[in-house]
């Protein structure tokens, strides 16, 4: 192995040891910010609670995301997909894999996104940093991402933060919007573009439509801190300086909401729970990811990663009947269910 892929590779142990130690990675949501009108009488049967939708064209159980966590030349990252593939798959949700960058320059990283085999029948979404686009990466090295996970779409990750504090961190993102929009245009898939918790501003959705591209996973603060977890790898403390930098997942589908219905957007950041779920979904979110809540339980079995699944499932549920929402799309943008605040006036004048 070069030194260049146990760099890679000793970079996410590192990563997942800190989410792991660190409880100040995790960061203040303002989900709890928003509260919604509980029903008495909700006049609902709750087994008939449907909290079904469709995603990249395919039947879910619920819009409940797997996000991107890990991947590489080593055999814990190969354990902790599996289970997270046989997880999505026996709960019938999608999965996303964390930054392929890792294969394209070590072979023996492929192993561990080779998932289909484990979830023949879930969207599967395969992840490159965008920035790599101006650092040797093509439309043959996408291509191979996203052949080798036999993805139905792919994560282009925008990460400048995370880059701008990493010790051997990639900084020039100059014209990334116009080889974004070439890719799209020669790949077969979907392109979906992420933040990884800081947020997409909307300049930034902007940019990304005008690049053809239709989904946009927000991922904002109130979660795992990738400048915290970079923090603790590099010599100085702007990582520590700009944790909590940022659009809250909150706040920015706010901001994102006068793109609907052109765009879709994927809330991550922050979401803890069904009822995080529900607001997000309330708030114009058509799907909600989630990640480190997964982690602990992959580490162990697929059975405990079915278990916390099934566990954000059953809190969506609880939240739908309680307030009084029998289908799932009766919840998506529905202001009348947020109780008096500034949320419910800003939704209600863009609305």
């Amino acid at each position: 192995m070069s030194a260049e892929q146990q760099q890679i590779t000793q970079r996410k142990q590192d990563h997942i040891q800190a989410i792991l130690e660190d409880p100040l990675i995790e960061r203040r949501s303002d989900f709890e910010q928003i509260r919604l009108m509980h029903r008495a009488l909700p006049e609902l049967d709750f087994a008939k609670i449907d909290s079904r939708c469709e995603f990249l064209g395919q039947a879910i159980a619920f819009p409940f995301l797997i996000s991107s966590m890990t991947g590489g030349a080593a055999d814990n990252f190969a354990t902790i997909n599996r289970h997270l593939a046989e997880a999505a798959e026996a709960c019938q949700v999608p999965m996303a894999v964390g930054s392929q960058r890792t294969m394209i320059h070590n072979p023996s990283a492929e192993a561990s996104f080779r998932l289909r085999q484990y979830a023949p029948s879930v969207p599967l979404i395969a992840n490159v940093g965008a920035v790599q686009l101006n650092y040797g990466f093509g439309y043959d090295e996408i291509q191979r991402a996203v052949d080798c996970l036999e993805a139905d779409a792919i994560y282009l990750h925008l990460n400048p933060l995370q880059e701008i504090i990493q010790p051997e961190g990639d900084h020039n993102f100059a014209r990334l919007a116009d080889k974004i929009a070439d890719l799209k245009n020669r790949l077969t898939v979907p392109i979906i573009l992420k933040e990884v918790g800081a947020g997409l501003s909307p300049s930034d959705i902007q940019l990304g439509l005008d690049a053809g591209i239709e989904w946009f996973d927000l991922a904002g603060r109130g979660g795992t801190s990738w400048s915290r977890i970079e923090a603790h790898r590099s010599q100085n403390n702007l990582g520590l300086t700009l944790q909590d930098w940022g659009l809250s997942t909150t706040e920015n589908l706010m901001l994102a909401h006068p793109f609907l219905p052109q765009a879709q957007f994927i809330a991550s950041g922050g979401v803890r729970s069904g009822i995080d779920m529900a607001k997000a979904i309330i708030l114009g979110a058509k799907m909600v990811g989630a990640a480190a809540p997964l982690l602990p339980p992959a580490m162990h079995s697929t059975a405990q990663t079915i278990a916390k699944i099934e566990q954000f499932k059953q809190e969506l549920q609880a939240v739908q009947f309680l307030l009084a929402i029998e289908k799932l799309d009766d919840l998506h943008c529905n202001s009348d269910l947020i109780l008096q605040s500034p949320w419910h006036s800003m939704l209600r004048q863009r609305g």
